[in-house]
């Protein structure tokens, strides 16, 4: 077959950009929308727009192709109903402290809430000690108080009067206890006049005093239900004097949130505790009361805040994006504080996480990133599938203490997730996860490339304008657009697609910014563009220095002149972790009597690849078509990349080992002025080829002295 000329206008297909209808990125109304992606963001409408259970999102493909951006641009355009975006609260849950209550309540609520109860407390901590600092509470107190001391007083003049007639005295020990003692006259007996006595009336006193101790027992019984009941009288008064100072607070509170039911059980649950435990308000209380009035703020009782851990804006969107998902970034904690050497918590320390935060709107993350996370993965399905977030201490599910700590009511939870990963992951976790499927049931899938056409690089010129205008950088000249369009083409590999690895080209924008500014100039031109791009890959190309200059000092040994049997130059693309570059091989063929195989000499010592090695079969087979179809070809063929000493994979240089191959057979010599690359298959025929750019670029870089026309790729 012979060989096709590759024109040279046809190597490069330059914009020409005739929809542009402008003179740069200045007056070029820059896109909202990345282009291209039309697919994925259709995905995510879809997801977007429906509300049931396990619609949840996994965005597929490379990074640098705007998965985030695209994205985040959406949800900012995406309509909300404010009335299902939620604050939350958690209160004292006066009934059981070790369960805080939780306040579902509309969007601005809970901060006017949180407000509202702290200058309630701050008046109450004011007012309520003034109330009971007073002649009037003093008064009551006292009058309580001497009834107890006048009854008590009664009942033991009775008994000591009872007693002295029986000729015994009621006596008070210096420990405070009562004892009876028998009486000498008026005078108390000794040890030593007791002992003097007959034993008649020693009898006769212990008796008396045996039953006269039988009656002061009974007496004390009673003195203690009046000391409870003054106890308890105090209380009531203590009471009625706190909700005196409290109760039209509260009444103007609950009139404030008269449509709210939950808010007006808490006000009533607080005011009952209040009055109950008023002694928080007095400082008076006991080393737990102390504990309660802990914070930050000394004069404020932590047991009445309103821990707000969820404010949402009625306005805007909740659009979290969590750039390290861990356990409790993720999913909050519960925080614990010490005073006076104790360590406690209680509802005030429980902190929200981003979850919590997106509540209601969408949680972005990098799936990579929760799948590394200890438990993450694992806490993230079981809120998903109960669709609420319960506040579980990692560390109590992990160690073996025995701790008490708090167990707030779970928060429901309607959100929805949006992970960004490439196919490895997805396909693993479809692999190995069976939930996976049915918590992220949409798939936004992100293309690599798009078709070139005039729309598509208008579209392009309007992405670059966004990119300019986002970063406040100089404008662009037409010329400048049109190259970093082309740029983008050369990236895709092909002249009829623009690629959509957008980070690339944000990179350029960013250099040839730099390039312009330094040259002070007023707009980024073509020439700061070819500038950017030459620092670009000055940066990286040390390889390919490092491989050009050992064909230039002799190291590595080529032939461009002349013909060979058994030798032809191929083309091949190297690659680093951020560079390609193309570079001449000499593949090398001989042969020997034998049975007819083809030996590979990179697959015999490990250094071939598996598609390397399959086109070599391929070429295998077509040899053995041509040649061996009625007889056993007598010949054993061994082939070779020469001077190559690293591994070879692709099948891009099957087409030049069979030259090899054929010249070898044949003894007819190959010219060494023609470079050949591409596959075949096994009826001989050609196939497209990879790295296009990068084996032009390299072909021509040893014929420097012919036309373009004559490369051969």
């Amino acid at each position: 077959m012979a060989i096709q000329r590759l024109d040279a206008n046809k190597l490069y297909h330059a914009a020409e950009l005739k929809k542009l209808p402008c003179k740069s990125t200045k007056e070029l109304d820059p896109i909202d929308e990345i282009v291209g992606q039309e697919r994925a963001q259709k995905a995510v409408e879809f997801a977007m727009s429906i509300k049931e259970k396990g619609y949840n999102i996994y965005a597929i493909g490379q990074n640098g192709l705007g998965k985030r951006t695209m994205i985040l641009r959406y949800l900012s355009r995406h309509p909300h109903d404010s009335d299902a975006l939620f604050d939350w609260c958690y209160v004292a849950n006066f009934a059981d402290t070790r369960t805080p209550q939780v306040l579902k309540l509309p969007c601005g609520m809970g901060e006017k809430l949180k407000k509202d109860v702290e200058k309630l407390i701050s008046k109450l901590v004011k007012a309520i000690p003034m109330a009971f600092d007073n002649e009037l509470y003093f008064g009551r107190a006292d009058k309580l108080k001497n009834d107890l001391a006048r009854k008590q007083q009664v009942e033991l003049q009775k008994l000591s009067e009872e007693a002295k007639e029986k000729g015994i005295s009621l006596t008070i020990t210096s420990q405070g206890d009562y004892q009876f003692v028998a009486l000498n006259g008026e005078d108390l007996h000794t040890d030593e006049t007791f002992a003097e006595l007959s034993e008649e009336e020693q009898e006769r006193f212990g008796l008396t005093i045996d039953e006269l101790e039988v009656s002061l027992r009974g007496m004390a019984r009673e003195l203690t239900d009046w000391e409870e009941t003054f106890t308890d009288n105090i209380q009531k008064l203590n009471e009625e004097v706190t909700l005196g100072v409290i109760s039209h607070l509260i009444k103007k509170l609950k009139k404030e949130y008269n449509g709210y039911t939950e808010i007006k059980k808490y006000l009533s649950a607080l005011q009952k505790d209040i009055c109950e435990n008023v002694d928080i308000f007095l400082e008076e209380g006991n080393e737990q009361g102390e504990i309660a009035t802990a914070s930050l703020d000394k004069k404020f009782p932590r047991r009445y805040k309103v821990n707000l851990i969820v404010k949402q804006s009625c306005s805007d969107f909740p659009i979290i994006v969590e750039e390290n998902p861990n356990y409790h970034s993720l999913f909050g904690s519960i925080e614990t504080a010490t005073y006076k050497g104790t360590v406690f918590t209680d509802f005030s320390l429980i902190r929200a996480g981003s979850l919590h935060r997106a509540n209601g709107g969408v949680l972005l993350m990098d799936a990579i990133k929760v799948l590394e996370q200890p438990y993450v993965w694992d806490g993230l399905k079981r809120a998903l599938r109960a669709r609420q977030l319960s506040f579980t201490s990692l560390e109590k599910e992990l160690t073996l203490s025995g701790t008490v700590s708090l167990d707030p009511q779970p928060i429901p939870l309607d959100v929805k997730i949006i992970l960004f990963g490439d196919y490895r992951t997805y396909q693993l976790l479809q692999h190995y996860d069976p939930e996976f499927g049915e918590l992220f049931k949409v798939t936004a899938d992100f293309e690599d490339e798009m078709p070139r056409t005039a729309e598509s690089e208008l579209h392009y010129a309007r992405f670059i304008s966004s990119i300019v205008h986002d970063n406040n950088m100089l404008h662009c000249d037409r010329k400048a657009i049109a190259r970093i369009i082309e740029h983008s083409s050369r990236l895709s590999g092909d002249q009829n697609k623009l690629s959509l690895h957008s980070a690339h080209i944000a990179n350029l924008l960013r250099e040839s910014n730099y390039v312009a500014r330094n040259a002070k100039s007023n707009l980024i031109r073509l020439g700061h563009v070819d500038q950017a791009l030459e620092y670009q890959q000055m940066r990286v190309n040390r390889l390919q220095d490092s491989v050009m200059e050992g064909f230039v000092n002799g190291t590595t040994l080529i032939r461009t002149e002349g013909s060979a049997i058994g030798q032809v130059n191929a083309l091949s693309v190297l690659t680093t972790s951020d560079h390609m570059f193309g570079a001449p091989n000499r593949i090398t063929a001989t042969t020997s009597y034998g049975d007819g195989e083809v030996i590979d000499i990179e697959r015999s010592v490990d250094l071939g690849g598996s598609i390397h090695s399959k086109g070599v079969m391929i070429l295998s087979a077509y040899l053995s078509s041509v040649f061996g179809k009625t007889a056993k070809v007598p010949l054993t063929t061994t082939i070779t990349f020469e001077q190559s000493y690293g591994g070879v994979d692709g099948d891009s240089a099957s087409m030049a080992e069979f030259c090899a191959v054929v010249s070898a057979f044949s003894g007819q010599p190959n010219r060494q002025d023609i470079a050949i690359t591409g596959s075949m298959n096994q009826f001989g025929e050609s196939q497209p080829i990879g790295g296009v750019n990068e084996k032009l670029k390299a072909s021509l870089t040893f014929a420097p002295s012919r036309d373009a026309t004559q490369s051969r790729a």
